[in-house]
Formats: structure tokens, C-alpha cells, sequence
């Protein structure tokens, strides 16, 4: 069993590799002060078909339990149905137990216990009378330039919106006082969000929340951030081993310079990480097998970083040791697809454009005939009516003959 942590480490762990904190001194007090778990809540809105930058979040979630806090995990299947209507709320449901699915699983491949979680639907508590006059009284507060303001990064902008990209950001905030935390989680794209919530929340008498922020993993092509509606910039949790290692042959790594290379990020923020958590010490590393010569190990990112530079770690080995390293954290969530119908089910439903149809049998094509009334048997021979206008022989000689092979006349 791990050594209970003190107080500062239980702080130094819950900040570890974020990007900012908004109200980091009351996350001090409660952690040191008042020596009580941190209660706080990750959201996902129900879109896109979740990708490998989850892993990201999932990782900090181990962090946050191991420091003792309270998790709640959000299913925000309204807020998916809000992001300019992407699909039915029918649909929107189904893809909520993809994700679920999905999340669970990599959750279980970081090491956590979901027994130490707790997942909540959006639409649990969304639909309710209270919530939903809550959520009339901030529209009366906010205006509509505030509200598409701080969803600007988060919802899908398009040149002619519906209301609910607006509404999207207020029961953002909403969320926080619903689900009783003290923090909400989640990535620096939110910021806006979270800064309009400290706003607008003791407006209706609701107090502050502790905002905290990962960094986000840049795609796989140059520029931007791995995203589930740029297929080219995203690997998808359930692709075949044979499509990671392709889409990270095409990922974009300039030979020698390190900075903006999404691979060596993703190994910062994922790869590493999953070993160190993976590991009974704690230590991390990752392989590269060059053709010839011993394999290079590395354990920190900073070396990864200079090998790379020096073109010691060149762009082709770089992309199959994330290859190989990937594709061996994703083997156990996808044998667990392959054994759970329900998901499969729910995968099909939520994105019926998207998954896989399967093959028809081709039938062999019929080029027509002359003579329709003629049927070929499997050893060559013919019978119907129209048979001795295209029989050729009895033998191999008669037809020779008849056809005037080899200089028969």
C-alpha cells in the first residue's frame, strides 16, 4: 500500500503539470489549511467520437484521486446536443454510452479504480424545474456578446448560430453549484467559461469555484490541437493498430527541431505518463529501436528533446516507437470493445456515418449474351436451346478444328 501524503504534497500532486489555476490560494486552504479532499468535477460534452488527447485528462484524474480528492466524472450529453446540434438527442444519448464506455476504459489502463469515481449524466439534473429556472435567471444577466465570447473555443462557431452555442456556456457554470464541488477541471480551451462562471454564479447568490487547467496536445499535423472534428489531426481510441501506425507516419515532425512537434508532446503528455503510472516504482520511459545498434531508452522529455535535436532520435524512429508505444496502451480498451455488444451497439448508433459497413458480397457481373438461352456448366460444356450455336466440339480436337487453331482451316 503507498504511504499516506502529506498535506503539500496532496497540493504539489494536484497542481503537477497544469497550466493555470484560477483561485489557487483556496485550493491551498482547503488541501493545507483546512486538511479536507478536494471536491471536483471533469466534464466532456457528448460530440465527436473521443480521441487519444483524453488521455490527457484521464491521467491528471489518477493524480487527483491519488491525492485524495472527490471526483465526479460529467456525461454532458445536453451540453453535446447544444454544440450547434451535431445530432438528435436521441443519437447524443447513444454516443453518451460511448463515451462512458470510453472513458471508463482508459481510466482503467492509467491505473484508477472506478469504484473511487462517480459518473453523472447532464441530463440527470439538467431537465429539473430548479435547474432550468436557474438557468433563465442568467439569461437575463448575460448578454448575448458574453456568452458567445466565452464559448468561442469550446463550441462549433459557424456564420449563422443557433441560440444554443450561447446557452452552452451558462449551464457550464450552472454545473459547478449542481454537482456540490469546490473545483471544476478541464482543459485551457475553457478558460472563458470558467471565467464567465466566477462572474456570473454570485449573481444568483452561488459562490466562486476553483478553476483548473491542463494544457492542450497538439494535433498531429503543424499548428492547433488534437481534435475530434479534424480526423487527420487525431488518433481515435479504437483505431486499428495498422491506422495508428499510418497516422503517425503522415504526422508532421520536422527532422531536428523539437519545438511544435506533436509527437514529442504527445509522449510528454500521455506516453510518459501512462509509464510512470503503469510502472511499480513509479519510473518512466519509452524505447526506440533503431535498425542497428541498441535500442535508445528514454525516461524524460527533456532528453527526448535534445537526442531529437542532435538527430540521434530521427523523425522515423521517433514515429515508430510512439507507434509501437501507443498501440500497446491501446490493445486491452480495444479487446474490450470487441467483447462488450452493448458498446459496439451504442457506437453504431451514435455514429452511424462513421463506423465501419460492412462488405456485401459481390456477385459475379453478368457482361450478357448473344445467346441468353445458353447455360455454361462449371466443366465448360453448354446445354439450352441455343447450345449448338456456341457449342464448339465434343473434344479439345473438334474444337481446334472448328475454330481454326493452329492453321486449321
Amino acid at each position: 500500500m503507498a504511504a499516506e501524503l502529506t498535506p503539500e504534497q496532496k497540493l504539489a500532486l494536484i497542481k503537477s503539470k497544469l497550466q493555470e489555476v484560477l483561485h489557487e490560494d483556496w485550493l491551498e486552504d482547503i488541501i493545507v489549511k483546512q486538511q479536507r479532499p478536494l471536491s471536483l468535477y471533469w466534464g466532456t460534452a457528448i460530440t465527436g467520437r473521443p480521441h487519444c488527447a483524453y488521455f490527457v485528462p484521464m491521467i491528471k484524474v489518477a493524480e487527483f484521486l491519488r491525492a485524495g480528492c472527490k471526483v465526479k466524472i460529467l456525461m454532458a450529453d445536453l451540453h453535446g446536443f447544444l454544440d450547434n446540434t451535431k445530432a438528435p438527442i436521441e443519437q447524443v444519448q447513444k454516443r453518451a454510452i460511448h463515451y462512458k464506455r470510453v472513458v471508463q476504459s482508459l481510466l482503467k489502463a492509467v491505473g484508477v479504480s472506478l469504484d473511487k469515481l462517480e459518473f453523472v449524466n447532464g441530463s440527470e439534473y439538467q431537465l429539473s424545474r430548479e435547474y432550468s429556472m436557474d438557468n433563465y435567471r442568467l439569461m437575463t444577466i448575460v448578454t448575448e456578446h458574453d456568452a458567445k465570447k466565452a464559448g468561442s473555443e469550446v463550441v462549433k462557431q459557424i456564420d449563422n448560430p443557433t441560440l444554443a452555442g450561447s446557452i452552452y456556456p451558462l449551464m457550464q457554470a450552472l454545473d459547478e453549484e449542481y454537482l456540490r464541488v469546490d473545483a471544476q477541471f478541464g482543459g485551457v480551451d475553457q478558460r472563458k467559461i470558467f471565467v464567465l462562471a466566477q462572474d456570473i454564479l454570485p449573481k444568483l447568490g452561488y459562490k466562486e469555484r476553483i478553476h483548473m487547467m491542463n494544457p492542450m496536445v497538439p494535433g498531429l499535423q503543424a499548428g492547433g490541437k488534437m481534435s475530434a472534428s479534424d480526423p487527420n489531426s487525431k488518433i481515435d481510441v479504437l483505431d486499428t493498430p495498422e491506422q495508428v501506425t499510418s497516422k503517425i507516419k503522415k504526422a508532421f515532425a520536422q527532422a531536428q527541431v523539437a519545438e511544435g512537434n506533436g509527437l514529442i508532446a504527445f509522449i510528454e503528455y500521455v506516453l510518459l505518463p501512462i509509464s510512470a503510472l503503469q510502472s511499480k516504482d513509479g519510473s518512466s520511459s519509452i524505447k526506440f529501436a533503431p535498425r542497428e545498434g541498441d535500442p535508445l531508452i528514454y525516461s524524460n522529455v527533456e532528453d527526448i528533446r535534445k537526442a531529437y535535436e542532435a538527430d540521434t532520435l530521427t523523425p522515423q524512429l521517433l514515429k515508430a516507437g510512439v507507434a509501437e508505444a501507443l498501440n500497446a496502451v491501446l490493445a486491452p480498451i480495444q479487446a474490450e470493445f470487441q467483447a462488450d455488444k452493448e458498446w459496439q451497439e451504442a457506437l453504431e448508433a451514435g455514429y452511424p456515418e462513421q463506423t465501419d459497413k460492412k462488405k456485401k458480397d459481390k456477385k459475379p457481373k453478368d457482361k450478357g449474351s448473344r445467346y441468353p438461352g445458353v447455360k455454361t456448366n462449371p466443366d465448360g460444356t453448354v446445354e439450352g436451346p441455343d447450345a449448338e450455336k456456341v457449342k464448339v466440339g465434343e473434344n479439345v480436337q473438334d474444337a481446334m478444328k472448328n475454330l481454326a487453331v493452329n492453321g486449321g482451316s
